[in-house]
């Protein structure tokens, strides 16, 4: 199996770090750069410090196969991707961290090098970049920001943070059933703006022509929609996707064959349980306020911790109207819970 390498290409003049790096346990560097398209982007670099082995696994069983097969999967999806990229254009990846997310992650980031060490040697003018992009609001939990800056550290994959306005929109607030449209809404459009920004600052310090149409000036977003997440109803960031003409690399591929590839590329996340943003665990009807989306996160937690779950257990804590709570388990370790209450 091919690793792939550390890169931050173009954003090494606008504060990154580029070039290979060391693993430590517990080290991290931020750059700040502050734009017109958004007032608070952060490029984060991060390694994590050693996992507790010490807890209840749910031994979920996933249908992982063959090496042979898992590189023949990775060498198509590889093969997909590069259709679907520009290396001269600002590549972009909505991260979250999860499994899917993660994935893509690595495979953009691998074909974009494979194309920078074709191309940029004839002509470094026209060379483009590649990102990963974390929004980060009060629907985001630390815990899982803390795993998608380790994950992009092991791709090397430069993670740009960037805070999300949807917090402060009626529209997303009142969770009437198109909160997730919105928020996907708003994410895309951060993104692009991000990107866009970017781009430009890069063709000015390179005293590029920057004309307009040229590679250069375009932006293209990818996600981590797979065929199971295109056959579910209630997914209506899909719309938002495709208002935003965004590339999905694993959207003819299973869940299962997602956790396939992404444990054959070593990704440390390809078992653990999925984990949708914490305005998912708020009844239709119930407020997404920083102060339900904060109390969500704080409940999980104290659940994880209490009751020494590992991060491939599914662990929710659903807010319903009339303050009320609902904890849901993953059914292989509930005789297990029983057992420690």
């Amino acid at each position: 199996m091919r690793r792939t390498r550390a890169l931050a290409r173009s954003l090494t003049r606008m504060g990154g770090n580029g070039g290979n790096r060391k693993f430590s346990s517990a080290a991290s560097e931020h750059v700040g750069y502050r734009s017109a398209a958004h007032s608070d982007v952060t490029i984060t670099q991060h390694t994590s410090s050693n996992v507790n082995n010490n807890k209840l696994s749910g031994n979920a069983t996933y249908n992982i196969h063959t090496n042979n097969e898992s590189m023949e999967l990775v060498d198509s999806l590889l093969l997909r991707t590069s259709e679907m990229m520009n290396p001269h254009a600002a590549n972009v990846v909505a991260y979250s961290g999860g499994v899917d997310s993660s994935l893509v992650a690595a495979l953009v980031h691998r074909v974009f090098s494979d194309y920078d060490n074709i191309l940029a040697p004839i002509n470094s003018s026209t060379r483009g970049s590649v990102q990963a992009v974390l929004g980060i609001s009060h629907a985001v939990p630390q815990t899982q920001i803390d795993v998608a800056r380790k994950v992009a550290d092991f791709i090397g994959i430069p993670l740009m943070e960037v805070s999300t306005a949807e917090g402060s929109d009626e529209a997303y607030i009142r969770n009437d059933g198109h909160a997730c449209f919105v928020c996907k809404t708003h994410l895309y459009s951060t993104l692009n703006a991000v990107a866009n920004a970017f781009m430009e600052q890069y063709i000015d310090n390179n005293n590029l022509d920057g004309q307009s149409g040229s590679d250069q000036q375009k932006v293209i977003l990818y996600n981590g929609t797979n065929a199971d997440d295109t056959r579910d109803p209630t997914r209506l960031g899909l719309q938002a996707a495709s208002n935003f003409s965004v590339h999905s690399p694993l959207d003819q591929i299973t869940k299962d064959q997602v956790r396939q590839a992404a444990k054959y590329l070593g990704l440390s996340n390809w078992n653990a349980a999925a984990s949708p943003c914490l305005r998912s665990r708020l009844a239709m009807g119930v407020m997404a306020t920083e102060e339900h989306l904060r109390a969500v996160e704080f409940a999980e937690a104290f659940v994880r911790e209490v009751l020494e779950l590992d991060e491939t257990i599914n662990a929710r804590v659903r807010m319903l109207s009339g303050g009320k709570a609902m904890v849901e388990l993953d059914n292989s370790i509930i005789e297990s819970v029983r057992t420690m209450i």
